[in-house]
């Protein structure tokens, strides 16, 4: 990738964030992040592995989005609050991360003529639906403020590229997971949560029977999607499904985790479902293919081998 200008990564301290910056760094991109820490960690900023630019500051800041995208050319817009049953519990604070903040940001990349908007969309958006796969002309079917906040963004996203012409694409992420993804509250990813339990000797919590079904992506597999998305000439104004294209339910998952991590007698934890949670997904990733050129590099177990050598050195394991 060449870019003449400023790659700029919002929620660039998240997980998958920092993963994208580290990912536009090493392809030789001057990136800059901003984030306000509400959600992400200096210490992820710090694993980047190069001189960024970091800006603490939050997106409902629009004096701050105008100043923090001159002389960018393109914008990664991962920052949101991550998590269904938080937006259940509070939905204004998600409305105000995700819907609010994606609009000002967008029509602040128009006026500074940012080039092209890559937008983390999420798979939340297909509801309940039971058709599998999930293809991207379904009709939509959000189960909670969160997916109703990521919808929306797409939707203000295509109709800038519309009636604006400000290029964006809008990636449709599907339960993510890998290093630095943190496990240390309820709204955690189930990968994280799954791994920390097993690493302190406590008991897994599944919400439901376990039979529940994810298109789990590794980290890697993202952020390539995210680079591809930056240059294609195809997909413009179009959502993406970024996935594995495979299913896996979370007590296989765990029975994964347990052979990893030598834990196979611990008992799980079963509680009541959550709401807003869906029961099942899987992805349909033709179209990544074809705008993207995308093919998934990591798969699932490759990719829970590698988040487990990560955490038994990180600042999450209990040492």
């Amino acid at each position: 990738m060449a870019l003449t200008g400023i790659a700029l990564v919002t929620g660039g301290a998240g997980f998958i964030g920092s993963h994208i910056a580290s990912g536009l760094f090493k392809s030789g991109a001057r990136v800059r992040i901003i984030d306000d820490l509400s959600t992400g960690y200096r210490e992820n900023v710090e694993e980047i592995g190069g001189d960024v630019d970091f800006v603490e500051a939050s997106l409902a800041d629009e004096t701050a989005v105008h100043k923090v995208l001159e002389d960018v050319e393109l914008v990664f817009h991962e920052a949101a609050i991550p998590s269904v049953p938080r937006s259940v519990e509070n939905p204004r604070q998600t409305h105000i991360a995700s819907v609010d903040s994606t609009f000002s940001l967008l029509l602040a990349s128009r006026d500074r003529r940012v080039r092209r908007v890559v937008y983390a969309a999420s798979s939340s958006a297909y509801g309940d639906q039971p058709t599998l796969p999930k293809v991207e002309t379904m009709l939509p079917d959000p189960l909670s403020p969160y997916a109703v906040a990521k919808l929306v963004g797409e939707y203000y996203c295509q109709v800038f590229t519309r009636v604006y012409e400000l290029e964006t694409v809008s990636l449709r992420y599907f339960n993510v997971f890998g290093p630095r993804q943190d496990p240390s509250s309820q709204y955690s990813g189930v990968i994280s949560r799954f791994i920390s339990a097993l690493l302190s000797d406590q008991r897994p919590v599944i919400y439901g029977d376990g039979e529940q079904s994810r298109d789990f992506t590794y980290i890697d597999n993202v952020v390539a999607a995210n680079l591809k998305a930056a240059e294609t000439t195809k997909g413009i104004g179009q959502v993406i499904n970024i996935a594995n294209g495979e299913r896996v339910t979370l007590n296989q998952l765990l029975d994964h985790l347990k052979k990893l991590t030598g834990k196979n007698e611990v008992q799980v934890d079963y509680q009541d479902p959550r709401r807003g949670d869906v029961r099942d997904s899987l992805a349909d990733i033709a179209r990544a293919r074809e705008f993207l050129d995308f093919a998934p590099q990591v798969d699932l177990q490759t990719g829970l081998k590698l988040t487990m050598d990560w955490w038994k050195n990180s600042r999450f394991a209990k040492h």
